[in-house]
Formats: C-alpha cells, structure tokens, sequence
C-alpha cells in the first residue's frame, strides 16, 4: 500500500522530556517496573534515564556507541553497541560484552532494535555513512544470534504485533515497511516479507512501536511526527512532533498512555537548526495511546 502524506498534522499536548540536544536521539524505552525511561544519543555515546517518579534525567556516558536497550531484569540491560552485546548493570553501569557483532566490521555501527514478546531481540546495523545495502537485520534468540535479512541500508521501525505472529521491519533509504509472519513462540520468521507500505511525499520512516490494539506508531525522520497506521497498512493519523527530524517511539507511563518521542540534529547545519529550534530534544506527548509493556530479553 503506497502511503501519502498529508500535510494537515493533529496537535496534542506536548511537552519537552529532556532539553538536552541529541546529536542522533533514537532507541527509547520504558521500564514499567521502575517507571523509568532510557533512550540513547547514538553519535555522543550517552544514555539518559529519566525517573518519572522523581522527574529527574541523568545522562551516563558510555565507552562505546550504543542505540538500543532491553531489560534482562530488575538489575540488568542488553545495550546493543556498534561491535556487541553487553550487559550492563544498572546499579554502577558497568557493561560486560555478551556476544560480538560484526566486530571486524569497522564500518558498520548498531541501529533499530526490539524484544519480540517470546524475549527474542530483534536488532539492526548499517554503515557508519549509511552506505548503500551495508546493514542487515538479526535476531538473538536463546543465546545465539541469527543473521535474518542483508542488504540493509538503513534498518528501522522493528516492531511486533501484540500476539507475536507478524513483525515489522523497514529501510529508511527505500521508505517500504515490510511484514513478515512469524513463530509466535520464537519470534523468527515462518514466511518471507512482504511489502506493507511505500511511503512517499515528506520525510521517511523511521522507529516504529506497536501499540495493545496492533496499531504501527512510526516516526517520520523528517517529518516532524509520529504516523499511525493499521496494520492492513492505512494510514489513521499524524501527531506532530515539534523537531522535524523525530525518530523513534516509545509508550511511557503506568498506563501507558503517552508517548516519548526522541529527535535528532544529525546533518543540519546552523541554518536548520535556528529555523528547528527545538531540534534534537525529546518529547512527551499526551496521545491517549493504548500502548504496552516492553518485553524483557531471554538470554537463553
């Protein structure tokens, strides 16, 4: 289904999570269990948390680029960086390699990830330029890593339906989502993808999450907001982000009814960025979304 789009943007209450500017914002997500949320800013190597509890937002630099996270459990994350896995303790942040990916690959770095609700981890990389099909899309499922899809250029929007039997996964450089049907115990592919939606007109997709009905939440990288589409692929609304290159999504709150959205000001020059002003912030908006809690990641 090819999606077109609109140039009428829905408003609701937003608000500014962190001021801090990212360089390249992405990889957010929300441990329910101790109401705190964690995105990266892959390009400086930091990781925020922020403690809604306490409205605080710490900022940990780390010795590696990093871009996503899954939670092991109450002491422990899985940060994927640009050459591995690690486990990192969230008690002192010290990270521990877990299993190396494409390590002898100095050209490529970590991108898009997500846990699949059977605790499989779903991860991307690309070239550190975004060099033309550098990247591939793999799967970490019970200690051992999967290559599942080359030929990437730009792997984002990894995301599953609430029952586990379809993911998402799109190319940004090509703007296809893509389908595919998977094991609902295993999260690894039973079939081969199949285009979903072509996105055409302003921006491109970007970090997608899935919501309790089965709804995509795609940010459009360069857009400046969040796409909701079916999952027949129709696109249902667009909630403006107020930094036009948002990136990726994620359902926050003990309800899980509203939205963090990361952003970037990656490739703008001064220019750009004085006419973006709140570029490469993070936001929160109150979107009455019926989100859902991320799965931990099985290690074995």
């Amino acid at each position: 289904m090819t999606d077109r789009a609109a140039t009428s943007l829905e408003e609701v209450p937003t608000s500014v999570l962190s001021a801090e500017r990212c360089h390249l914002g992405e990889g957010p997500t929300y441990d329910a269990a101790t109401d705190t949320a964690w995105w990266f800013d892959i390009r400086e190597r930091r990781l925020f948390e922020h403690r809604f509890t306490s409205a605080d937002t710490m900022v940990h630099d780390l010795p590696k680029m990093a871009s996503a996270l899954a939670r092991i459990d109450g002491e422990r994350q899985l940060i994927l960086a640009d050459d591995g896995l690690y486990v990192r303790q969230v008690a002192n942040g010290r990270m521990e390699l877990f299993a190396a990916l494409e390590a002898d690959n100095p050209a490529t770095r970590s991108n898009d990830a997500r846990v699949h609700p059977s605790g499989t981890f779903w991860l991307g990389t690309m070239g550190r330029q975004a060099e033309q099909g550098a990247g591939a899309i793999y799967a970490l499922h019970r200690g051992r890593i999967t290559r599942l899809y080359g030929g990437i250029t730009i792997p984002n929007a990894i995301c599953f339906s609430p029952a586990g039997d379809i993911g998402y996964f799109a190319d940004t450089a090509t703007n296809l989502l893509h389908r595919v049907p998977l094991d609902a115990s295993t999260g690894l592919p039973t079939g081969e993808p199949t285009a979903l939606i072509r996105h055409q007109g302003v921006g491109g997709l970007d970090g997608a999450i899935v919501d309790a009905d089965g709804m995509i939440w795609n940010a459009r990288w360069g857009g400046g907001c969040v796409d909701i589409y079916h999952p027949d692929g129709r696109r249902l609304r667009s909630l403006r982000v107020p930094a036009q290159q948002s990136s990726c999504p994620a359902f926050v709150g003990r309800d899980f009814s509203r939205l963090l959205v990361t952003s970037a000001w990656q490739d703008m020059d001064a220019a750009q960025r004085a006419a973006d002003p709140e570029h490469g912030r993070t936001f929160l908006l109150d979107a009455a979304a019926r989100g859902r809690a991320e799965p931990d990641v099985r290690l074995s």
